[in-house]
């Protein structure tokens, strides 16, 4: 496998020296190994954090700055940032009105986010937790207890940044993000396994006429593993596993993300998300908004995975507000 690396245990921090340079707009400490947006902290506004481990890009660190979060701790590849990266974010947004901590449901994350939050409620700052775990394909899987946290985390950050904006108490915000994931179902698959720095080849087997079938984003089983489809029948698994999950009721306005894991082309995404409206429509659920592309990846993986998220119209409005990070922006 052939990637572009120095020194596979450095990855990250290069990375992240990357991200300093192509952004200034951004505060990046290669120490504490965090993001943060550069008018942070804002007094009185409440600081919104999240995190998890690198690999997934451009979640996390690249939906910092203005409408959506103050701050990103990205932890080693497919691992969980430590307690410590997460609260000097949390210090470092910290503008007396309480922070928020977006948090995907693993093991890992849950543990050290909760505390990380503990230890910031010892220096008397606020913090409130929304828990995402939107991804319908299995109840329980490798590194969670209960359905893990991907696609509709875009969607949190985003509404929650929003509301942040405007001065609403960490408790509202908090409450506008569980709102989003109650109303958010995910569902993934892959082609192809990815390509991890440190191990140098690919994180689980999967023979060329063969698919998984509800993949997680660190390469985690999903529902089971069937032969090579035509993209109409794997849509069609999406949106049936999505639909039978979380039912919409004709006439239900959605966010939809059709969002590539890293190692699938545009035109490939392209031709799926043409296949899941066709079906939605059918459904009578109507499309408010989309987005199609990488944005909650799994490094190369050749894969997709499709977030249909239930809005009413005080959501849709704050997703239409002004965003400007280095991989979300509109406008502005």
């Amino acid at each position: 496998m052939k990637k572009f690396v120095n020194d596979p245990e450095s990855v990250v921090r290069e990375a992240l020296a990357g991200i300093a340079a192509a952004h200034p707009e951004l505060r990046v400490d290669l120490e504490k190994q965090i993001i943060v947006r550069s008018d942070a902290p804002r007094n009185g506004k409440v600081g919104l954090v999240s995190g998890g481990g690198s690999g997934h890009e451009p979640l996390h660190g690249g939906f910092v700055g203005p409408g959506m979060l103050d701050a990103a701790c990205p932890g080693e590849v497919f691992t969980s940032p430590v307690p410590d990266q997460i609260l000097a974010a949390t210090q470092a947004v910290d503008g007396g009105a309480g922070v928020v901590h977006v948090v995907k449901n693993y093991t890992g994350d849950v543990m050290n986010f909760e505390m990380a939050a503990e230890l910031a409620g010892d220096e008397g700052v606020e913090v409130h937790t929304v828990l995402v775990d939107d991804d319908v394909a299995v109840e329980d899987s490798t590194w969670t207890a209960g359905r893990r946290g991907t696609g509709a985390t875009l969607i949190v950050e985003k509404v929650a940044g929003a509301l942040a904006e405007t001065g609403a108490s960490a408790a509202a915000v908090a409450a506008a993000g569980a709102r989003v994931n109650e109303g958010g179902a995910s569902f993934a698959g892959a082609l192809a396994a990815c390509t991890t720095p440190a191990v140098g080849g690919c994180g689980f087997d999967l023979p060329d006429d063969e698919m998984e079938v509800g993949v997680g984003i660190h390469g985690e089983p999903g529902r089971r593993r069937e032969k090579l489809r035509p993209a109409r029948d794997i849509a069609a698994l999406a949106v049936d596993a999505v639909l039978g999950a979380k039912p919409l009721s004709a006439g239900s306005e959605t966010i939809v993300l059709l969002n590539g894991l890293g190692g699938t082309p545009l035109i490939e995404l392209y031709l799926l998300y043409g296949e899941v409206a066709a079906l939605l429509d059918k459904a009578g659920v109507r499309i408010a908004r989309n987005l199609v592309g990488n944005y909650v990846t799994s490094l190369d993986m050749a894969g997709a995975s499709l977030t249909v998220c239930k809005v009413d119209a005080e959501l849709l409005r704050l997703w239409d507000t002004p965003v400007r990070t280095p991989a979300l922006r509109w406008g502005v």
